[in-house]
């Protein structure tokens, strides 16, 4: 029981002791400012900007922004919903977990684009290994990064007075000459 005690309070005193850093770390990457680990990622970043033909600079309006958001979510959504169906013929399948139902697969697409992650099957035996470690992993990360830039859209469309954008979906960081 102590030691339990003793986990949280370090748990709780490491939270909140990242937490500034963090958060300082964030504010400079949504405002487009040089962090320390621009020289590493910028590069990568670059080159998905290229392979994807996305311009990170151009900002758009909300109607852009949202359609953006919508096909991104669309097609995270089909490649889950495929990835489920064809579980059976897929590689990483060592518990032998055969394709989803049309009905359960697309719960799950659904509940994991949309970061509920609600499951209506037993995760042992009723999914793959690569389901889980690419499928359900990717949308775990991508469905909360996806909540952070509409909430970085909201922000900036609340503040920004006479501006018709509200930022570029495809980069978190204000275009430069933007108010």
């Amino acid at each position: 029981m102590t030691l339990d005690i003793a986990r949280f309070i370090g748990y709780a005193v490491v939270l909140v002791g990242i937490a500034y850093p963090l958060g300082l770390y964030m504010a400079k990457l949504f405002a487009g400012e040089r962090t320390w680990l621009t020289p590493v990622l910028a590069p990568v970043e670059r080159l998905v900007y290229k392979v994807a033909g996305v311009d990170p600079e151009t900002e758009m309006p909300w109607t852009g922004y949202a359609v953006s958001l919508l096909l991104f979510n669309f097609a995270c959504f089909t490649i889950l919903y495929l990835m489920l169906r064809l579980q059976g013929v897929l590689p990483f399948n060592p518990t032998g977990a055969v394709a989803m139902s049309p009905s359960i697969a697309f719960n799950t697409a659904v509940s994991f684009v949309t970061n509920t992650n609600w499951q209506a099957y037993a995760g042992e035996t009723g999914i793959s290994h690569l389901a889980q470690m690419v499928g359900l992993t990717w949308q775990n990360f991508i469905s909360a990064a996806t909540g952070v830039s509409v909430a970085l859209a909201l922000v900036r469309g609340l503040t920004r007075k006479e501006a018709r954008t509200v930022g570029n979906f495809w980069s978190t960081s204000r275009a430069p000459g933007s108010t």
